[in-house]
């Protein structure tokens, strides 16, 4: 998964990796230096090069261990940042590209956090592997070849040997704890996914005094972790035991043999001293490994579990021969829809609804009849059980998902707005859009005065979701937003239905005018908004009961004709007597 990344800068790998072999040169370097020192000060008539000379070398040496290794991580530096970012927006990317059901079953908090810990765990792997891992087998092999040569077998094989029993153990228990590791990460993401979405839900607590009941439950997450946070811990610290044994019992045992060498007199004080040396040099690196793999282990589970994503496909996909939608002035048609959401349970039953071009259409009736769902079903979030959806002649299926809804434009029930300004979030329709186009789209819905009034004007933060501005002011945003992308598909899902009766009237003013020469699917249950509408649709659990203009539907006296007057009626009782 990696490879791709590093491939990308080959001259850095390349340079910083002869950084890395030159420190490691040079590490490996220093006890032998150190070796001449110690004999030539105890025994000066022996000494083989001048003592400033060695003294000399033995700083260049360790200056220049530190400088490579310096040199190596800036240079390496911007591909591991590169790597991580490259992976991070694929994954966002590929989570954009997952349809409405995916989304809707997964927790935000979790997934966010799933992303943090996978891209840290891209640098962490990039960082350590390649430059802890590596140079110390490269070390070890060097230590090894060097305690044969110039010493004898069995120092090798201590040294060797040594390693071998580290490793298998540091691996051994590691992928015993790994499972501690996991359940870890999970408590913690399921902590984290619970404190989001109280937060986010502020206002839903504060209504209904649950802030304790939300407390207990972040707490029962927090205990569940701090009970997986001990296990682990007291399986790191049996790791870090084990591994502290197999260090001390191997640098005692090289001791001991240098040290019958040296009252034997077959090797020199200098020599002990570069022993010791060689196998703290070597063991510092490998005990450092010993967290590095645990902590790679850790990195390959956060990565994996953030490339998983990767492996999540979209249930709604461009067929391989979908083809752009080019069109100026589209009709729509549902024709003998049926829809499920896969509970069994049909939503829509044989729905037939026309649009012809620049027209506007009007699906009414009560709450859960399906009305929104028709709007899902042409902007294709979901796609149809049965029958089909048709914009100029095309069915939906067939046409690129993004030239599809690039010609959609929503103003939808429950408007969520960005975390930034009042310019920020009328413009994301249309980013490009200059300040006048967004201030004209703000006028035309009637946000110019109130945005007038506040001291900050268009650069005003709305807060999280739009907390900081009231509902009929974040609809107008939306209506602004919609108005900003010009498309010629408008749809209207209860567009005013957080708009107090003085508001409604100027924005209908203003949707109507917008809605003219576009293709429109007004989705409403105040009837009242939509008397204009060139034909109203009334769907009645999951069907279309009748169709007509206002005025036929009223002297028909059905369906629409009883909750017109219902709705009449709730509106004259509302109003208080005189």
């Amino acid at each position: 998964m990696l490879w791709p990344y590093l491939a990308e800068f080959p001259g850095r790998v390349a340079l910083a990796l002869t950084f890395l072999v030159g420190a490691k040169v040079a590490g490996v370097a220093l006890p032998l230096i150190l070796k001449e020192l110690v004999d030539g000060l105890s025994q000066p008539a022996h000494l083989a090069a001048p003592l400033g000379l060695l003294l000399l070398a033995y700083g260049a040496l360790r200056f220049l261990n530190v400088l490579a290794g310096e040199l190596r991580d800036v240079i390496f530096g911007r591909v591991q940042d590169r790597a991580m970012r490259r992976s991070a927006l694929r994954v966002f990317n590929h989570l954009h590209g997952l349809d409405l059901d995916f989304h809707l079953s997964r927790r935000t908090g979790a997934l966010s956090r799933d992303i943090e810990r996978g891209v840290e765990g891209i640098r962490f792997l990039l960082r350590f592997a390649l430059f802890n891992i590596l140079p110390t087998f490269l070390e070890i092999g060097m230590v090894a070849a060097i305690l044969w040569g110039k010493y004898s077998w069995d120092f090798a094989a201590v040294a060797f040997g040594a390693v071998v029993i580290y490793i298998t153990f540091s691996v051994v228990v590691t992928e015993w704890r790994i499972d501690f590791v996991r359940r870890l990460n999970r408590l913690d993401s399921q902590a984290n996914a619970h404190a989001v979405d109280s937060l986010l839900n502020y206002e839903t607590v504060k209504y209904f005094g649950n802030e304790q009941w939300e407390a207990t439950h972040y707490d029962h997450n927090l205990e569940q972790w701090e009970n997986a946070s001990a296990r682990s811990r007291s399986s790191l610290s049996m790791l870090n035991v084990g591994q502290a044994f197999i260090i001390a019992a191997a640098i005692t045992l090289m001791m001991w043999l240098a040290a019958v060498r040296v009252q034997a007199g077959t090797m020199t004080v200098g020599d002990f001293v570069a022993v010791n040396a060689f196998m703290v040099q070597l063991f510092i690196p490998l005990n450092f490994l010993g967290f590095v793999y645990r902590e790679i282990r850790r990195a390959v589970t956060d990565m994996s579990r953030m490339f998983g994503l990767l492996d999540a496909h979209p249930g709604i996909a461009d067929a391989p021969d979908a083809q752009p939608l080019v069109t100026n002035a589209p009709d729509v048609h549902f024709e003998h829809v049926r829809f499920d959401y896969g509970a069994g349970r049909e939503i829509l039953h044989d729905v037939t609804v026309d649009i012809p071009a620049g027209a506007k259409v009007a699906v009414v009736g009560a709450s859960g009849a399906g009305k929104s769902t028709l709007a899902r079903l042409l902007f294709r979030f979901y796609d149809v059980s049965g029958g089909s959806v048709k914009v100029s002649g095309h069915d939906v299926r067939t046409l690129t998902q993004a030239s599809l809804r690039a010609h959609i434009g929503v103003v939808p029930q429950d408007t969520v707005l960005f975390n930034d300004t009042i310019y920020y979030n009328i413009a994301y329709g249309h980013p490009d859009a200059t300040r006048a186009e967004v201030e004209r789209a703000a006028r035309q819905a009637h946000l110019a005065n109130f945005i007038a009034r506040l001291p900050d004007g268009y650069e005003t933060l709305v807060g999280e979701r739009g907390l900081k501005v009231s509902g009929g002011e974040k609809q107008r945003i939306a209506i602004a937003r919609a108005l900003l992308k010009n498309p010629p598909i408008l749809i209207l899902d209860e567009a005013t239905s957080s708009l107090d009766s003085g508001a409604e009237a100027a924005i209908l003013a203003a949707l109507d005018e917008a809605a003219r020469h576009r293709t429109t699917l007004a989705i409403a249950h105040r009837l009242s908004t939509v008397i204009d509408a060139d034909a109203i649709f009334v769907l009645d659990a999951g069907r279309i009961v009748e169709h007509g203009r206002h005025h036929e539907l009223l002297a028909r006296g059905g369906a629409y004709a009883r909750l017109w007057a219902l709705q009449q009626s709730e509106r004259s009782s509302a109003i208080p007597a005189s």
